[in-house]
């Protein structure tokens, strides 16, 4: 019997106001995250799913991918 654990997918997002970026994912508490610092962002999203596997995806302010990086959960079953 093998269970699939779901990936947290994230996106970082340049604000609007161009005053740093947004963390966003369904599997945050309240939506999205305000971060002054993409690298700040990614790694609130890998600490945040290190119980599971992560995909995060940083866009540019067109809306284009620019960098995606995969983590995988530290404390999966075996």
């Amino acid at each position: 019997m093998s269970s699939t654990i779901p990936a947290h997918v994230y996106e970082v997002r340049t604000r609007k106001d161009k005053r740093g970026v947004d963390l966003i994912s369904d599997v945050l508490p309240f939506g999205r995250l305000w971060y002054g610092s993409v690298s700040d962002a990614i790694d609130y999203a890998k600490f945040y799913s290190r119980s599971h596997d992560a995909t995060i995806r940083v866009y540019d302010e067109a809306g284009n991918v620019i960098e995606t990086q995969e983590h995988t959960g530290v404390f999966n079953e075996p």
